[in-house]
């Protein structure tokens, strides 16, 4: 997010949450009891738990923002559709940009379509506004974990110098191309 945000820019965390607690914000495994009865009371409670679950979730998502001062919101909708409430939010609220993750969970089952999953790929498709998609490196080996350094990074240096990035990782600059190496489509081709 440090690499996109300018300053006097604001946050907002945006979650669409499903109506049905049931199907509701992925934030993994949730030890929530599901009522075997269907009393009302019941499910309000379940209700409840769910909302005080997300927005702790949401509080928990929004504290590095708090540390590095950059001013956000946290803003929670409910809906059945969440990839389709997800983009009418956007453009509700006038959002000039998106940022969200994925998991790769759902391209897995979605060969052929890229690595996006269901979310991610619908909202590139349809926002109004441009999304970049964050993919998080799965923590195989105990280092992709909360303050890991990100997996991809991006820098520039001056004059042909080497970059290091809070994570330690060297970026080196990328070579100038010579101009024998552009060709166009009305260079003729020889030996091809």
């Amino acid at each position: 997010v440090q690499n996109y945000l300018r300053p006097g820019d604001a946050v907002i965390l945006l979650h669409v949450r499903s109506t049905s607690v049931l199907y509701g914000a992925d934030w993994g495994s949730v030890d929530v009891p599901v009522p075997a009865e269907g009393s009302e009371e019941s499910r309000r409670k379940l209700e409840d738990d769910f909302d005080a679950f997300t927005t702790a979730k949401a509080q928990d998502l929004a504290r590095p923002l708090a540390e590095a001062q950059i001013p956000f919101r946290i803003h929670v909708v409910k809906d059945h559709d969440m990839k389709e409430r997800l983009c009418l939010e956007v453009e509700r609220l006038g959002l000039c940009a998106v940022i969200m993750g994925s998991r790769g969970v759902g391209a897995s089952k979605r060969a052929g379509r890229g690595r996006l999953g269901s979310v991610s790929d619908y909202c590139v498709h349809h926002c109004v506004c441009p999304v970049v998609v964050v993919r998080f490196p799965d923590d195989k080996d105990g280092d992709g974990g909360p303050g890991a350094a990100p997996a991809v990074a991006v820098g520039a240096g001056g004059d042909g110098e080497a970059v290091v990035t809070d994570g330690g990782a060297e970026l080196l600059p990328v070579p100038e191309e010579e101009e024998e190496e552009y060709h166009d489509a009305s260079d003729k081709q020889n030996g091809v």
